[in-house]
């Protein structure tokens, strides 16, 4: 699961929506607001009169991508919702359990300037994307190409799939059996447990951080088309993965100290495996 901050009008929903129509699968959108209910993610059951029993409706999460477009606009009651579905990839409605679709991605966005109106995600909530990415702005020639193309076609409309959700399953299990040496295996806990020890940090990267930082690795490694990952695979990606599963201490934080900041020292203190190391 991906999860999308930054600030409005740099594209976040844009790039969500991209990323869905190159996938030929279900596709559904849900706009968090205050007044949305934890049955309008999950589904309710309804009864049928005809039949004289209850039927299941299932919710906007039923589908394979799922945007959550700025989601810290919901309730937490309604937050939570998307929870087990994220975790187990299932939903239980009045003790009975649907599972979700293969593959099952919930790609959110959220502002983290705005602040009234909104909910900020609780720290169980984020713990369960993969990573937090962030935009930011374009550089010159590509703010000018925006400019240029604006109007005359709409973006989205060019975009075709380049895959279905069966070849997304087959690219995650692939992923899967991508080689990880035993020592990068040593250097991703030993990143973790630095966070955990770090004096300007409250709460450090978590069991599952780790989880997902070798997950993301073999990702990356089949993605530059190596069956195998190596240091730079995980040091990229240690910021987008672990930030945001950490709490930087009150007076860390107070002189301008940030997860990222922290990631970016430990990186450089962490000794990382040697080439030839099992």
């Amino acid at each position: 699961h991906l999860l999308i901050e930054d600030v409005p009008g740099v594209g976040k929903t844009m790039l969500a929506k991209s990323m869905a129509r190159s996938i030929d699968c279900s596709f559904r959108r849900i706009q968090f607001t205050p007044d949305l209910l934890p049955t309008d993610i999950t589904g309710v059951n309804v009864f049928n009169q005809e039949r004289g029993d209850f039927e299941f409706k299932p919710g906007a999460i039923f589908a394979n991508i799922v945007l959550g477009d700025e989601i810290n606009r919901a309730s937490p009651k309604t937050q939570s919702a998307l929870l087990e579905s994220m975790e187990e990839r299932q939903v239980t409605i009045d003790t009975v359990t649907y599972q979700l679709g293969m593959p099952f991605m919930v790609i959110a966005t959220q502002n983290p300037i705005e602040h009234e109106g909104t909910y900020p995600l609780p720290e169980a909530q984020l713990d369960r994307f993969m990573m937090r990415l962030s935009i930011g702005y374009p550089g010159p020639d590509a703010e000018a190409s925006i400019l240029e193309s604006h109007g005359i076609s709409s973006t989205l409309e060019t975009i075709s799939s380049v895959t279905d959700a069966p070849g997304v399953a087959e690219m995650i299990m692939m992923a899967r059996t991508v080689h990880v040496a035993q020592s990068l295996r040593r250097y991703i806990v030993e990143i973790s447990g630095a966070t955990r020890k770090h004096p300007d940090v409250y709460l450090g990267a978590s069991p599952r951080a780790s989880i997902m930082l070798l997950r993301a690795a073999r990702a990356m490694a089949a993605f530059e088309g190596r069956d195998y990952v190596i240091p730079d695979d995980i040091k990229e990606l240690v910021v987008p993965v672990m930030a945001h599963r950490m709490i930087v201490a009150a007076d860390a934080a107070m002189n301008g100290r940030t997860a990222g900041a922290v990631l970016a020292e430990l990186l450089r203190e962490v000794p990382v495996p040697v080439r030839g190391t099992a």
